[in-house]
């Protein structure tokens, strides 16, 4: 602070008076304005989706217990508390991690995995403050992958094996928030996600985020079957960086301004599909919960026939929302006729009309083949001779015929030719008359 020169200092007692001056004027304004008063818990107050979605209508009927919500992801961490009694159980299927798949894995984003996680069935403070997930109750798992190329193990092969554990330790859902960016997958991915199928599980993936590249879905958001999730905004709009489109997507769910648990427990903002799908996730769970007898094929169309189709959207489905924006509390309530198969496609069929056929097997005899007596043996030869002299039926049948026939045709051709020289040489020598 700069000091005045001695001769422009102002007298303390004048001060004092203009202070008393300015109070008298300023405490009635600050009395006439009321403070914003915070709200309690700024954490929940954030999560808008909650009563967005109307979640928190379907916690009027089921918060998800009972229902087993597999995270195949970068692994939940141990250390945030809303994580404890949520984990059931988990592994590793890249090599790196540790046998509990709570170690997180990746030198750029190992927190997604939690983030996911907190999303789709966090729990709530002991006293029912904080963040807190969709489906509260629901149990997870916790299978962690390496993505890049650090894994020993390839990829393909980590969420084949990754989606076949799931299923094997009880999973009812199974949430996969990340993209290959391809429309195609590996063949191995074909029986992993018909095991969960016929299983009767409801997997539920990511579309994809433009502002990370992907201007299309790719697999696994392509296969046949899964429950894809396009991302919107706050005001229901498609997000223009935080989701994708293509013609896979099922329904849309909030992807900006999300609320997600890093390993060491701090809240943190972000925004995508990854986010999303695992608040779609929940919602299955408490569909799964609140109808414990539905299967997944009718789980899936009571999601997708309660979503409320967008007003942006400029067909149904639309390639950027879906069948619409998710409501959970529809989805857990409405009364729908029952539907024999996946409305999201088949993917047996599709292995069907797209994978090459294996080979027909030949057709095994139906009779047992007539026995054919095999050919006598040829006779033995009693005389052994040269092929280059005559036989007696070669000469019998041969050679003397053939002499019959031509010695005399010749001895009369002879004879003929000698005659007509005779008659010639006579009538050269004729002496003619005078």
């Amino acid at each position: 602070m700069t000091l005045l020169p001695p001769s422009r200092r102002a007298d303390p007692r004048g001060r004092i008076v203009i202070a008393g001056i300015l109070l008298a004027l300023v405490l009635p304004l600050v009395a006439a304005t009321p403070s914003p008063t915070p709200p309690a818990d700024p954490e929940r107050a954030a999560e808008y989706w909650i009563s967005g979605a109307h979640v928190d209508t379907a916690w009027k009927t089921t918060r998800g217990a009972g229902v087993t919500i597999a995270v195949i992801d970068t692994g939940i961490a141990k250390g945030p508390q809303q994580f404890d009694g949520a984990v059931a159980d988990g592994t590793d299927v890249s090599g790196i991690g540790s046998s509990d798949g709570r170690t997180p894995l990746g030198p750029l984003d190992s927190d997604h995995g939690s983030r996911v996680a907190s999303l789709a069935a966090g729990r709530a403070r002991p006293d029912g403050t904080g963040m807190i997930g969709v489906a509260p109750e629901a149990k997870l798992l916790s299978i962690s992958l390496g993505f890049g190329t650090t894994a020993p193990v390839p990829f393909a092969k980590q969420v084949a094996d990754a989606m076949v554990w799931a299923v094997d330790h009880g999973a009812n859902v199974i949430n996969l928030s990340f993209t290959t960016n391809t429309l195609e997958w590996d063949q191995s991915w074909d029986d992993a996600f018909l095991y969960a199928f016929d299983h009767d599980v409801v997997v539920v993936v990511a579309a994809g985020n433009r502002g990370s590249g992907t201007t299309m879905v790719g697999a696994p958001a392509t296969i046949p079957g899964v429950l894809t999730v396009g991302g919107v905004d706050q005001r229901g709009v498609a997000s223009r960086s935080a989701s994708t489109q293509g013609i896979t997507i099922a329904v849309s769910a909030p992807s900006e301004a999300l609320l997600g648990v890093d390993a060491n427990g701090t809240i943190e903002t972000w925004n995508g599909t990854s986010g999303a799908a695992p608040i779609v996730a929940g919602i299955v769970a408490l569909v799964r919960a609140a109808h414990p007898d539905m299967d997944a094929d009718n789980v899936i169309n009571q999601v997708i026939q309660t979503a409320h189709p967008a007003a942006q959207a400029t067909s149904y489905p639309d390639p950027q929302y879906g069948y619409g924006l998710v409501d959970a509390a529809a989805a857990v309530s409405a009364s729908l006729p029952p539907v024999t198969a996946n409305p999201l496609g088949d993917l047996s069929e599709w292995i069907r009309l797209h994978r090459r056929a294996p080979a027909a097997q030949p057709a095994q005899p139906t009779r047992t083949p007539a026995a054919i007596p095999p050919l006598p043996q040829a006779d033995t030869p009693t005389v052994v001779g040269s092929p280059l002299v005559p036989s007696p039926d070669s000469l019998l049948y041969g050679t003397l015929p053939l002499v019959a026939l031509t010695v005399p045709g010749i001895l009369i051709a002879l004879g003929v030719t000698a005659a007509a020289r005779r008659i010639r040489s006579a009538r050269a020598h004729r002496t003619p008359k005078s």
